[in-house]
């Protein structure tokens, strides 16, 4: 059984020790954060994800915390308009034999926390940031900013974005600034008025931009993301706080509903989305990427938690399979290549499908929403995601 180290206790890396504590593997989690917590925003968690949680053992964890969606609407901008998008409560369960899971990412992250805890007390490592890393044939050796190392027979790099393991392994690569940035908030549920308190998920489209909102932690909260084309703003980071006024300033042609959630913020955050070219490579020898470090994307999937998920469990699977590691890592590259590139592409391709001139007036987003928006279309677009299965796609 080979000797695992993870760095990173982000959502991949906690699900990979998760996954690989209970096939048996000794296993080192090395943190850089000091405490243990996940930023306040929103994560869906597709049937593709859900499935792998419940096959986890934390379908009453998450359960506890999760909101469950009656469906999904898209909305007009400018006038609040409606249109049927897709049923993502109980029918995605028939469908896909899993769950749509919507849940505060603090949430989710502290289900996965206390499971590892459970599973192992001695697993994480908090306040030991990754600085890099050497391997040889036998084994690989993670080296931690305050000078020591740990050493083990393979490191799997789930550092995030900013990974060091990435950037060491393949360079930084080229982070291309998208032209557009994002603004995310929290509402308690109770401060909006009622006709905003649905059990929904809504995808305004725009102009220039689209509005994402759903509801999280039991539907006691509403997440809010705003995606607007301004050049002006380059900061890759989801802790950058900003104002309701710029944020009101941003979409102030937008319907009243929008804007009766931004003043409801407590404090708005704003992140530029940068773009990337997916990897051609995960692995090399005894050391692998995943999650954010391997295949950053763009949100407009909804799959950035989700790919973190399947890539813990196909690394699990691969371990287990195949004795040899950096053969193991090869089968796992292999395995989330393709389907990883596909996703970071399609994210790109929804940008332009959100926000577009032909929603400028009602007629012509009526004629618009039913081309691209029509029930195949969504199928199409959606199905290949939610129908996959890790614990079951050939390695």
């Amino acid at each position: 059984m080979p000797d695992v180290l993870i760095a990173g206790a982000g959502l991949g890396g906690l699900t990979a020790a998760l996954a690989l504590i209970q096939r048996g593997h000794r296993v080192r989690v090395f943190e850089q954060a000091s405490e243990l917590k996940e930023v306040g925003a929103g994560v869906q968690i597709g049937p593709n994800g859900s499935r792998l949680l419940i096959s986890l053992g934390l379908r009453e964890a998450m359960e506890r915390v999760v909101c469950v969606p009656l469906g999904r609407e898209f909305r007009l901008w400018s006038t609040g308009q409606r249109w049927k998008s897709f049923d993502n409560g109980e029918a995605a369960m028939r469908k896909y034999g899993a769950p749509y899971w919507m849940a505060h990412r603090g949430d989710f992250h502290g289900v996965l926390l206390d499971a590892v805890r459970k599973a192992d007390p001695d697993v994480i490592r908090a306040g030991n940031a990754c600085v890099g890393f050497e391997q040889s044939e036998r084994q690989a050796t993670i080296r931690l900013a305050n000078g020591d190392t740990a050493t083990g027979d393979v490191l799997i790099g789930a550092d995030g974005v900013h990974s060091k393991v990435r950037q060491q392994m393949f360079g930084d690569g080229q982070a291309v600034f998208t032209g557009i940035m994002a603004w995310r908030g929290l509402v308690p549920m109770e401060r909006l008025p009622e006709h905003q308190r649905q059990l929904m998920g809504n995808n305004w489209l725009g102009v220039g931009g689209h509005v994402v909102t759903y509801p999280l932690r039991r539907g006691e909260i509403l997440n809010f993301v705003a995606v607007v084309e301004r050049d002006d703003w380059h900061v890759e980071s989801w802790t950058e706080p900003g104002t309701t006024e710029e944020c009101l300033r941003d979409l102030s042609p937008w319907h009243d509903d929008v804007k009766t959630i931004v003043r409801n913020i407590d404090t708005p955050f704003k992140w530029a989305l940068l773009g990337r070219e997916p990897l051609d490579h995960f692995a090399e020898g005894r050391v692998c990427v995943m999650g954010d470090a391997a295949h950053p994307t763009l949100p407009f999937l909804a799959q950035g938690a989700n790919m973190a998920l399947e890539d813990a469990v196909i690394i699990a699977r691969c371990l287990d399979d195949f004795e040899n590691v950096p053969e193991a890592l090869r089968h796992y590259e292999q395995a989330r290549l393709e389907r990883t590139a596909a996703i970071v592409r399609g994210s790109s391709d929804n940008t332009k499908r959100f926000h577009n001139p032909a929603l400028g007036d009602a007629a012509g987003a009526e004629a618009y929403v039913d081309r691209e928006f029509q029930p195949e279309k969504i199928a199409q677009r959606y199905d290949w995601l939610y129908e996959y299965n890790a614990l079951t796609v050939p390695i």
